[in-house]
């Protein structure tokens, strides 16, 4: 069965680790869910709140880490997925992640990167160049890491997916799909 990985820590948003976490299996995909240690992570929620200047957080659900980044062999990959949330802000220094990270873009492995998880990517410096989707705060993370920020739901680049947030889960997800299933197909 063909594999994906998420790349994710505690304070990630819960519907953008959940919805492709499901989605993929759904699809036939084997799932797995890598941190920084194997541990139950807690998982928040982002929300938007009239009155208030940007999202407000609350408690999600809580989900157990598969894998920790330090043993993760990147090869058993087909693809990649980096949710937003508050992870991504401590993730992107990680080495681990990092390595993991640019396993997939130098094999030109499909990549979905949501809301807050483009971080990680501009860290890793493989965003100059590219063009990529983000929660629209983050486009001065994009512009200064050489990439080009685009405010769309489902902005493509190669082989690279990107979206604004959980909102824009519809369109994000099926173009990833269509790549998904062209380049690794869930029985390969």
């Amino acid at each position: 069965m063909t594999k994906i990985l998420i790349l994710t820590g505690d304070a990630a948003e819960d519907l953008e680790v959940m919805y492709p976490y499901q989605r993929l299996l759904e699809e036939g995909y084997e799932v797995h869910i890598a941190a920084p240690t194997k541990k139950k992570l807690q998982f928040v929620v982002h929300d938007f709140v009239e009155g208030f200047d940007t999202y407000t957080e609350k408690p999600g659900h809580s989900w157990p880490a598969d894998v920790a980044f330090a043993d993760v062999d990147p090869a058993e990959y087909a693809a990649v997925v980096l949710p937003g949330g508050r992870a991504p802000e401590y993730l992107r220094n990680d080495p681990e992640c990092q390595r993991i990270l640019r396993h997939f873009f130098a094999a030109d492995k499909p990549v979905a990167q949501l809301c807050h998880g483009p971080l990680i990517s501009a860290a890793a410096g493989l965003l100059d160049g590219r063009r990529s989707s983000a929660y629209p705060a983050l486009a001065p993370d994009i512009t200064a890491s050489g990439g080009q920020f685009v405010d769309g739901e489902a902005v493509i680049d190669g082989v690279l997916v990107s979206g604004r947030a959980w909102p824009d889960h519809p369109a994000w997800m099926r173009e990833f799909m269509r790549i998904l299933r062209a380049k690794a197909p869930a029985q390969g």
